[in-house]
């Protein structure tokens, strides 16, 4: 190892002479040069280096590098200033010497090594890669072949291998193969198809904005342009006329997309980001080309709820931005919207298509009232045919049994967004008693929709309230588990915490359910709600009391007796003489 380092120092002489002999380092940095270089040689030499010591390594080289350029930029700029002062020009020049190469030579030698020794690690590949585009190294074809090689299935490598040829190396031919090759590779790319199809028709309106520079008789740009391509692709310098360029684009466009289509059939994703590219392209016949893929996607998604939410929502994309449009214009795009899902619900009457459906009305309303300067708010429709509309479709939702406990949630939850409070209570108990009667989240809306429809009735809640929302506390209580009622526990306990009769009761019912459950420390969790509410209300011994019951019961959680000792120690240190005996008995 000592031989092979020492072998390695020894080649780096004729360059730190140089660093010498041209001040751009001093003999005692070069010493400290010497000995850092020693070091990280060393470390790459064991037998199992290291990822983080190839890169410390790399970062100093560059930071030295860097410092050389620095220190040389200073020293011809001194040079420059000698010159004027002497007026004597062209005496000294500095010239490239092998100091002006090495740093760079260096650093691609390191991460050579480094990704042949971590094959896998991708970062370290791009790292390289980006080091070569930015130095403009001719090292980087190299460097891009390797890496396809070790990694073929990498889509990411073969876009960027096809771009650095399409965009710095100027070859259109060359990213063309790459890509025609990464696609042979990994066929179930979308974003392979995608910049493929953009290389394509960026390559296109190259093409056109050479046409019109040639028309506009920009002869020494094109001239200049030839010279720098020459050899590189013979097909850009054919004399263009105007059927080849109106042919090509669309001719790409299908060729790409029929390719793509074929490798990823039961993709819509692909379709979508093709028709959003040839809404932001000028092509002769992208009408067409769009509902070619329109009627592929109808034919192939008719029977997937995303395909026909999409496509409601397609019809409206550009309103935010069409603010100047005519009410008429945005009132028919807002009805072919509604008229797709009526259609898709026709096609598929399922759970999932009912919930998008009203998820578009309810963003259509949050957009409306989040901004008063909306496209709504100019239109036609009011909010009162909104509301019926939203709520004919849940309704039609409840008729065709797909009302689910989400979808219920909300139903209820639109009643009481727009103040029907009645309406929602009524429903909540509809759906309780019936087959959502299991459903923990709608207990919870239901009781908290009583509650509000008590304090919107009268300023103060009688015997007669407070027995009627007891008891249905009870009936929820004691339909479902404890864990799957806990947010509809902690309601209860602050509601009744200021009545000690119905809080007592709720105690009891608590604990029937912890002893009869397994372990729980959602059960728990709400019993030391308890004891804190317990603690507010009527102090310390209280609430001792109240822990001490929940523990006498079988299996108390780990979680509460962490609870009850950390009560006691804050009691404790605030001077209570107790604390510390009840911590011990918890303990």
């Amino acid at each position: 190892m000592a031989d092979v380092v020492q072998y390695r120092m020894e080649r780096m002489t004729e360059e730190l002479d140089d660093l010498e002999r041209r001040g751009l380092f001093s003999s005692a940095e070069i010493a400290d040069i010497v000995r850092h270089r020693r070091d990280f040689e060393y470390r790459l030499k064991r037998p199992s280096p290291l990822k983080q010591d190839f890169l410390l390594y790399i970062d100093y080289e560059r930071r030295l590098d860097a410092l050389r350029d620095l220190r040389k930029r200073a020293i011809i700029g001194r040079l420059v200033e000698e010159e004027k002062a002497t007026g004597k020009k062209g005496e000294k020049k500095w010239k490239k010497s092998v100091s002006d190469l090495a740093g760079v030579l260096r650093i691609l030698d390191i991460y050579s090594k480094a990704v042949v020794r971590f094959k896998g690690d991708l970062d370290l590949w791009f790292q390289y890669l980006e080091f070569c585009r930015e130095r403009r190294h001719g090292r980087m074809r190299q460097a891009l072949a390797q890496a396809v090689r070790f990694h073929p299935k990498v889509p990411g490598l073969w876009i960027y291998a096809a771009a650095w040829e399409f965009d710095q190396n100027l070859n259109v031919t060359a990213a063309r193969a790459l890509m025609q090759s990464g696609l042979r590779t990994c066929p179930n790319s979308e974003d392979l198809w995608m910049e493929y199809l953009r290389m394509e028709l960026t390559y296109l309106n190259k093409l056109k904005a050479r046409k019109i520079a040639c028309e506009k008789g920009v002869g020494s740009l094109v001239g200049e342009e030839t010279e720098q391509r020459k050899g590189e692709d013979m097909e850009t310098f054919i004399s263009v006329n105007d059927d080849i360029l109106c042919k090509r684009g669309p001719l790409a466009v299908q060729t790409i997309y029929h390719g793509a289509v074929e490798a990823l059939p039961s993709s819509m994703s692909l379709r979508k980001r093709f028709l959003e590219i040839l809404d932001n392209v000028d092509l002769v016949q992208s009408e067409e080309l769009k509902e070619e893929i329109m009627e592929d996607l109808k034919k192939n998604f008719s029977q997937n709820e995303e395909y026909w939410d999409w496509l409601a929502r397609l019809q409206v994309v550009h309103m935010k931005e069409s603010k100047k449009l005519k009410t008429e214009v945005l009132l028919s795009k807002l009805n072919k919207a509604f008229e797709v899902y009526e259609e898709a619900l026709k096609i598929l009457p399922t759970t999932k298509m009912f919930s998008l459906y009203t998820k578009f009305y309810l963003d259509l309303i949050l957009a409306n009232r989040e901004d008063p300067d909306s496209v709504l708010s100019n239109t036609a429709f009011e909010a009162g045919e909104f509301t019926s509309r939203i709520l004919e479709v849940y309704e039609n939702a409840e008729r065709s049994g797909c009302l689910t406990k989400e979808l219920a949630y909300e139903y209820i939850s639109f009643y009481l967004q727009i103040g029907r409070i009645e309406e929602a209570r009524d429903l909540a108990k509809k759906l309780c008693n019936g087959r959502l009667s299991e459903a923990a989240d709608l207990w919870t809306l239901r009781i908290s929709t009583e509650l509000k429809w008590l304090t919107s009735k009268t300023a103060s809640i009688n015997d007669d309230d407070l027995r009627s929302i007891s008891d249905l506390f009870r009936t929820a209580l004691t339909r479902l588990s404890v864990s799957e009622l806990e947010s509809l526990w902690l309601m209860a306990l602050k509601f009744f915490s200021t009545r000690k009769k119905h809080f007592e009761k709720l105690v009891q019912s608590l604990m029937m359910e912890l002893a009869k459950a397994s372990k729980s420390d959602n059960g728990y969790t709400i019993a030391f709600a308890a004891v804190s509410w317990v603690l507010q209300r009527d102090g310390v011994k209280r609430a001792r009391e109240m822990y001490k019951r929940f523990l006498a019961l079988p299996h108390p959680s780990l979680s509460f007796f962490k609870n009850c000792i950390d009560l006691e120690t804050s009691l404790a240190s605030v001077g209570d003489g107790d604390g510390v005996a009840n911590t011990r008995q918890v303990v």
